[in-house]
């Protein structure tokens, strides 16, 4: 497995377990109210499991499993996909903490940079979607 997608895989496990904690704190306080802030934590929750967990596991087994160039780098522009690696957990961070600092600039930076971090690490991944390829002896059978 490359070292990217060993990254992706890694912070995607660490926003899952945050996300996890987030929605725990939420629900218990649900339960028995202890802290009013803890709904300030839903945004970070909800970005942190679809984004950071979900998202994030999915670019880095692609980056993985698609099919590698011949000649070449064979998965393409890695430092573009670093990039978008780190826009998308920057984004994360951004939406996450907006409701305890304020100013929705900060939602909308976040949410800007992980829609960039998406669309870069699709224009870079989709130059290796390639159709399956069949010898003359399968495709006659």
């Amino acid at each position: 497995m490359p070292r990217l997608s060993v990254w992706f895989v890694r912070l995607s496990f660490v926003h899952l377990f945050l996300g996890l904690t987030y929605g725990g704190l939420i629900l218990a306080n649900k339960g028995i109210p202890f802290a009013p802030w803890t709904w300030n934590l839903l945004p970070a929750h909800i970005e942190s499991l679809l984004l950071g967990w979900m998202a994030q596991l999915g670019m880095g087994v692609a980056f993985w499993i698609f099919p590698r160039f011949g000649t070449g780098a064979p998965r393409g522009n890695v430092r573009l996909v670093w990039l978008a690696l780190i826009l998308l957990n920057a984004g994360i961070v951004m939406v996450g903490v907006q409701p305890f600092i304020g100013g929705n600039w900060l939602s909308l930076t976040g949410r800007v940079l992980e829609t960039c971090s998406i669309l870069l690490f699709a224009a870079v991944s989709w130059k290796r979607v390639k159709p399956l390829q069949f010898s003359n002896r399968e495709a006659s059978s």
